[in-house]
This record gives structure tokens, sequence and C-alpha cells, in this order.
């Protein structure tokens, strides 16, 4: 089941995953309409395309502002006649913990990936809408949207935020027959690189090398191709059914979050009270009632434990 005659916006695609996705789209017969905040970047993203045989045009906006949501569907109309899939993947990162984290770090994130997210899904269903099309929405979220991570106060509440989204407008679109599902991804990616942890699967990676099962199979870690294939798959018709998911993909790995629900539940006639909390505490919240939080990773194989930066390195940093 192809996507030939869809059109598909990917916010964020000039390169990383976005563009990964994007490729995949095309692969698969659609037209895509590629954005970045470069023109340079989202040129070269749109050659590639075209030397792959597929179709594609650039949008170059700042996503965020209802303007730049317009701009990007008017895009994909004037260049292709038509809409049919939007992914929002554009993002950036300011990372800080709590107490270093400026109103500007906090805003920034919050305005690109929880705010752009809102006013393109907002622009690309009012199109979905008005022209009777069964459309295909796909967010991208983040194990730290579901998990939590050090130092990421901004961009944990925008991707929690996004799914928060979702849930809601799976609930808004199923009437106009159109879907809604955020993927979380874990792959490879800049960010990624910087970490020790990961530097055996990132250097097998830039090598063209499979990356060593334990970060595949054991992590669920992978490349941007591993996780485009169900992209593709939730922008198909043979999707139709899937919405208000959040489903996470990496290497080997697939997985369907569960939503937030209750862990456990006690009950008292006449409420809970200050006293009756502190005389029932260790039962409610005592060992295995307490969530846990952050993602823990597995201990590395020795085999694949990160090399030790040289002095030179060191010096040069």
């Amino acid at each position: 089941m192809s996507l030939n005659g869809k059109v598909a916006i990917v916010t964020g695609s000039g390169q990383g995953l976005g563009l990964a996705y994007a490729r995949e789209l095309a692969r698969r017969g659609a037209a895509v309409v590629i954005n970045d905040v470069n023109a340079g970047t989202a040129a070269e993203a749109v050659a590639l395309i075209e030397a792959d045989g597929g179709r594609a045009t650039a949008v170059v906006v700042p996503v965020g502002s209802t303007e730049a949501a317009k701009a990007l569907v008017a895009g994909a109309v004037e260049a292709f006649g038509r809409l049919d899939i939007l992914v929002t993947n554009a993002g950036i990162l300011r990372d800080k913990s709590l107490l270093k984290m400026t109103d500007e770090d906090f805003d920034l994130v919050i305005n690109v990936h929880l705010k752009g997210t809102f006013t393109c899904v907002r622009e690309a269903f009012a199109y979905f809408k008005e022209n009777n099309v069964a459309g295909r929405i796909i967010t991208i979220g983040s194990p730290t949207g579901q998990r939590g991570n050090f130092g990421q106060t901004n961009y944990a509440a925008a991707k929690a935020g996004i799914v928060g989204m979702v849930r809601t407008w799976a609930l808004e679109m199923k009437k106009a027959g159109v879907t809604v599902n955020s993927v979380i991804p874990v792959a490879a990616t800049a960010m990624t690189k910087t970490v020790p942890y990961f530097q055996k699967a990132v250097e097998a990676d830039e090598r063209g090398e499979a990356m060593p099962s334990f970060f595949r199979h054991d992590l669920g870690f992978g490349t941007a191709d591993d996780v485009a294939g169900l992209i593709a798959f939730l922008a198909s018709d043979a999707a139709a059914e899937i919405t208000g998911q959040a489903i996470g993909a990496g290497g080997d790995r697939l997985q369907v979050w569960t939503h937030p629900t209750a862990a456990s539940t006690g009950y008292r006639e006449g409420g809970w009270s200050y006293e009756a909390l502190q005389d029932n505490a260790g039962s409610l919240f005592g060992p295995g009632a307490l969530q846990s939080f952050g993602e823990e990773f597995l201990p590395l194989p020795a085999e694949l434990q990160p090399e030790p930066a040289t002095s030179e390195a060191v010096q040069a940093r």
C-alpha cells in the first residue's frame, strides 16, 4: 500500500530525523514539503529527495507561529495541489538544570516544540475538514516526555504536552476520519553523539556498520531510518484505525506506550485526612507502590564501554 498521490509536510526536515522521515515518505510515493530555517539546508534536502526520484519543495520558515503554519499548508497546496499528511518534527534544545534555565531557554523550546505542533496541527486539520480529507497527523514525542530527564525541564514539558494534545485531538478528529498519533523515537542524533554511553553505537553507524545488538535489541536504540518506517506506516491507509497512540520506535524494538493510569488505589470511608494518611503511609506509598522516573540504562558490556578521552582531546575542549 503506497503513498502515491499523497502530499506530506515534515517540519524540521532539512537534516537528521526529519530528513529521514521525509525521504521515506517520498520513497513510498508521497510528495514532500521540506521545512527548515536555513534555505541552503532545505535546498540540499530537496535535491537529495529529487535525486532519489521523489518530489519535494521547500518552505523556509521557523515553526511556532500561526503565520508559519499557514505558510507550510499553503506551500503544500501551491506546489502539489493538496495536503494529506503532517509530521511535526521541528524542535530545538536548550538543556540546563532548573536553577540555570532562563525564561528564554524555556520559552524558546516550548514555542517550537509545543506551540509549533499546536499551530501546525490546527492549520492542517482545518484544511482536512474543509476539503474532506481523511488526513494523517504524526507528532514527535520523546522518552524524556514519557519519563523525564535531568536538565530538560523545557523539553520534557513540551514533549509530554504533545502527547496530551494528541489524546485530545484523537477525540476531536475522529468524526472527520483524521488520525493523530505521537511517535517516540530512540535514535542516533547530533545530541546522542555527545553522550559517552552511546559512543560505540554512534561510531558503528558513522562507519556504515550495523550497531551492536546490545544497542539495537536490548536498548531499542538505532538509526533514523529505523524510525522512518513507522512514520510512513502511520501516514498510510493501512493505519486508518490507529489514533490517539504514543508509539516508540528504535533499533529492533517497537513499543506502544500506555496512557497514564492508576497504579494503585485505596479507599477509606470519610476520605483521607492528614492523620489517616500518616497512619496508612506504609501501605499507600511503601516499596512497590511509588512509580519510577527518568530513563534507566542497562549496564554497558565491557566491549562496548566508551574509550577514555585522550589528554589532547581534553585540552582541546
